[in-house]
């Protein structure tokens, strides 16, 4: 079922997408050669839970970590470990708050270091494509219409848009509906203002296709070309949207 969010639930999922903006600029900080993603996963929580919220990945379908860490080739859902990050590295963040019984989400994904240009050029137009998406909100408006803009701008790009995993509806759960994905698709959903959803194109170098790890949570692309992940949680305004997740 899709919800219409009323201003105390918004203002709730504000306060919680303050807290993952300022979780990631304090994780942006640490971002370094030699610190392992568990070290991440440690700062986040330490900060999250001192901001009175909790990690809304932390136990959630028995995921371990606080928040996701996905290098390279990992397109999302990377679980923290002891594995060190690297110069030259590109790095997805993945950062979910619950505060007050409501959820907001994002992820970015960050250069470490120098980083080749193709990769560069990776994390550049999956950001782009983030935005192209969101232009297309307002009151009104067709759901589809942030996929098929998200595809066309990736495709002109010549990315490769990971079709198995889509954004979604956000509120007192980490995930409700309506799906949102990155491609064209045929949903006849209009949005209405007060809706709340994370839109998360998660753009390839090269194929789309991607597969999962034995852990059963990493997923990876097919051909070990690096990956991009961008999002925000955004509420339908009349005019257009606004964006949760930062300040």
């Amino acid at each position: 079922m899709i919800t219409v969010k009323q201003p105390n639930e918004i203002k709730l999922m504000k306060k919680a997408g303050e807290i993952v903006y300022d979780t990631h600029q304090l994780l942006k900080d640490h971002l370094k050669d030699g610190i392992t993603t568990k070290q991440l996963d440690d700062i986040a929580y330490n900060y999250i839970v001192s901001q009175k919220g909790y990690p809304s990945f932390k136990g959630y379908q028995g995921f371990p970590g606080s928040i996701c860490v996905s290098i390279n080739d990992e397109v999302v859902h990377g679980m923290p470990s002891s594995k060190k990050i690297k110069n030259g590295d590109i790095v997805s963040i993945d950062i979910g708050v619950i505060y007050e019984g409501y959820h907001a989400d994002s992820a970015w994904t960050y250069a470490v270091g120098k980083i080749k240009d193709e990769d560069e050029y990776l994390l550049i137009h999956t950001e782009k494509a983030l935005f192209e998406g969101l232009k297309t909100i307002k009151d009104g408006s067709y759901l589809n219409e942030i996929g098929l803009a998200i595809e066309n701008y990736a495709l002109s790009k010549k990315l490769g848009v990971v079709k198995e995993l889509v954004g979604h509806g956000i509120g007192r759960n980490l995930h409700e509906d309506p799906d949102v994905p990155n491609f064209k698709n045929n949903s006849q959903i209009i949005l209405k203002e007060g809706m709340t959803i994370a839109v998360e194109p998660m753009l390839n170098l090269k194929s789309p296709k991607i597969k999962m790890l034995s852990d059963g949570w990493t997923i990876v692309t097919k051909d070990k070309k690096p990956s991009a992940h961008f999002e925000h949680t955004i509420v339908v305004t009349k005019e257009g949207y606004e964006i949760l997740t930062k300040r």
